[in-house]
């Protein structure tokens, strides 16, 4: 059984799994919300698309990196 996430044949899973787990945790300290909502948040965003996408790198970004993006991606678009 090979493993989910691989960047140049080094297996990455659990960095991935813990920068998801980081950057929720984050979220909710700083939205004073519940893990899980927080978490709700965050898998449908563009930001957790990109982190698991191992040729991205995302993954390789610090968790406070990652949680500043995803707030400016949440940012409507000015015209």
């Amino acid at each position: 059984m090979g493993s989910k996430y691989t960047y140049h044949g080094i297996d990455i899973t659990l960095d991935v799994y813990e920068k998801i787990c980081s950057v929720v945790e984050l979220m909710a300290e700083k939205e004073n919300k519940t893990f899980d909502e927080c978490y709700f948040l965050f898998s449908s965003s563009e930001v957790y698309e990109l982190l698991q996408n191992e040729e991205s790198l995302m993954w390789s970004e610090s968790a406070e990196y990652l949680l500043d993006e995803y707030y400016r991606r949440q940012e409507p678009i000015l015209a």
